[in-house]
């Protein structure tokens, strides 16, 4: 539990803590080819980059006209999704970095994410960010994904942390959406760095517009010492 008025940090997992966009659009691809949609592309992939994965699959279930329930989807999505993360997931280097220098400084974190816990358990399991972030919420697990901010505030609960006392690390508008919503400060490092103008990101406290060949540990720490003096 974080002592009120030091700060908490709060990872969004995919496309933030790791690459695993590349595996989740196999994922969707691999599912909707089972069910007769041959031209699922990356492009239509990052329409839903931050969006929950059931929420995802409840418009593309819709827009292509499928007869499967979304649990059914969903379980199947899961199930490509873990084969391809437990082979391969790729953390960003400066984000390890960061996850490393702020366990040493003592700092309580979390992992709040779309995705099942399944799947978050899976992948901070097989790149070893679990030694570092044992606290974790998924979707599933709160009434609404984002851009409503219900697992970020979870997140706070768990860590016994006032969510004005949080910084949420975000790649996407929904995501930091969702972080401002629930009252915390957002840092802000966009997958797609043409959507680094979205207003949610323009909100960020700290805004990384280049992404992530921008993002370096020691400019995120530097700013989270500034903000804490400041709060």
């Amino acid at each position: 539990m974080s002592t009120p008025g030091t700060p908490s940090v709060i990872f969004d997992l995919d496309g933030t803590l790791v690459d695993s966009e590349p595996n989740y659009y196999e994922a969707g691809r691999r599912l909707l080819a089972e069910h007769g949609v041959a031209d699922f592309s990356w492009e239509h992939h990052t329409r839903f980059i931050g969006i929950g994965t059931r929420e995802t699959l409840e418009v593309l279930r819709e827009e292509y006209g499928i007869e499967a329930p979304v649990d059914e989807l969903l379980a199947g999505k899961n199930r490509h999704y873990l084969e391809l993360a437990r082979a391969s997931t790729d953390v960003f280097p400066e984000m390890r970095k960061f996850v490393e220098r702020l366990h040493t400084a003592g700092v309580p974190m979390a992992v709040a994410s779309g995705s099942s816990r399944a799947a978050i358990e899976a992948v901070l399991a097989g790149t070893g960010l679990d030694a570092f972030i044992p606290t974790i919420v998924s979707a599933e697990e709160v009434a609404q994904g984002k851009p409503e901010p219900d697992v970020f505030v979870e997140a706070a609960r768990r860590l016994g942390a006032s969510p004005a006392d949080c910084v949420v690390l975000e790649d996407a508008p929904p995501g930091a959406a969702a972080a401002h919503a629930a009252g915390m400060r957002c840092v802000a490092v966009p997958y797609v760095p043409g959507t680094a103008g979205d207003p949610a990101f323009l909100a960020a406290g700290l805004l990384f517009a280049g992404g992530q060949s921008e993002f370096t540990a020691q400019a995120a720490y530097d700013w989270l010492v500034v903000a804490e003096r400041s709060s």
